[in-house]
């Protein structure tokens, strides 16, 4: 918790993501304290961008700083060590997602957190929408009655992200593009139904493209390399099976040949809705018998929330902070939920039959 209204953040993690973190902490007023990084280039980057003091390890920077929080936002990988170390010196933690690369590492995160004094949010950044924050009130309201199956698309056309990086390289990643994107549809998925116990999961997850010599990609992502692993899978589908059947089924691709959807189809017993993974735009179907019987649609205009993804999700994180409250939204626990959901798919993938989740 910060004394003051400014929080001092640290950064482990100095790329693209840690960056991002630490604009919009000074956008939102806070002070960019530190940042840890292996790499010199980054740690010099990043000195030079927010006045911000260097670390080559986190351990010296937790060390030598006097932090209010800290966003970890290295590889997968090594989420762990960096996030288990700040917990337990009392800091809040923003951890980027997944909560960890593999299931057992993941657990430890939240254990260390359930025993903190300071807490852990995770970075499911695409429930920070105006069309989703109007769908949960209805929801809160009882609009949708119960809602039985979630239809959730993450699908790229063609966005393989670049091999000889870390996200294809299972040792760091823990998986491709479940890990990557899937987590985001898995995890929203679960938020539009409210969380529901999960049961089962039934799997296949394939390499059809990133493995390709011949790979066709027009927005030049994928950038191979002679030394270039790729090692983990580019698609998946998956039919996950919650507490009184309710039901998800999910489609995760990097690379596909269809049109790239990222639309979530949410049916109820008394009425649905239709909405993109950190979109603005919702639609709501209803029935009614007034007049005639008849089928009503209706869209969401006007009106939108200040901050919305990334930067939305960073404020409500160093609000948390800044208040002492930790948040509701995007717990360690969550986290650890979809994870559990990560591991099912990889392990129905390999065994090709369903498998539970305890």
């Amino acid at each position: 918790m910060s004394n003051t209204d400014t929080v001092r953040l640290g950064v482990v993690g100095l790329g693209f993501m840690g960056q991002t973190h630490a604009t919009n902490a000074e956008t939102l007023g806070h002070e960019v304290a530190a940042g840890a990084d292996l790499v010199e280039s980054a740690r010099e980057e990043f000195a030079e961008t927010y006045g911000a003091t260097t670390y080559e390890g986190f351990d010296a920077m937790y060390d030598a700083e006097d932090l209010d929080a800290v966003a970890v936002s290295t590889p997968n990988a090594f989420h762990e060590e960096a996030v288990v170390a700040a917990l337990e010196r009392g800091y809040d933690v923003f951890c980027e997602k997944p909560l960890a690369s593999d299931l057992e590492s993941a657990e430890r995160i939240a254990d260390a957190a359930a025993d903190a004094d300071g807490f852990c949010m995770v970075n499911f950044h695409n429930r920070v929408s105006t069309a989703t924050e109007v769908f949960k009130d209805h929801q809160a309201e009882g609009f949708f009655g119960e809602i039985t199956h979630v239809d959730a698309n993450y699908v790229r056309r063609r966005g393989i992200p670049g091999v000889g990086s870390w996200f294809t390289n299972r040792e760091l990643s823990g998986g491709g593009a479940v890990v990557d994107i899937g987590v985001h549809a898995i995890d929203f998925a679960l938020y539009l139904m409210g969380y529901p116990d999960v049961e089962e999961v039934f799997a296949v997850t394939r390499t059809e493209f990133g493995h390709r010599e011949d790979y066709v990609d027009p927005g030049d992502w994928y950038d191979e390399t002679d030394e270039a692993v790729f090692d983990v899978e580019d698609s998946a589908t998956a039919m996950i099976r919650c507490a009184d059947d309710r039901t998800i089924s999910l489609e995760v691709t990097w690379a596909a040949n269809q049109a790239e959807t990222n639309d979530f189809v949410v049916r109820g017993t008394e009425a649905g809705a239709e909405l993109e993974l950190g979109g603005e735009e919702l639609t709501l179907y209803q029935a009614g018998t007034q007049g005639t019987d008849h089928l009503f649609d209706s869209t969401l205009t006007g009106g939108s929330l200040d901050r919305t993804g990334w930067e939305g999700s960073d404020e409500q994180f160093l609000e948390a902070v800044r208040t002492g409250e930790p948040p509701a939204l995007n717990t360690a626990e969550h986290a650890l939920t979809v994870q559990r959901v990560i591991d099912a798919i990889y392990r129905s993938g390999e065994e090709g039959t369903s498998v539970s989740i305890e």
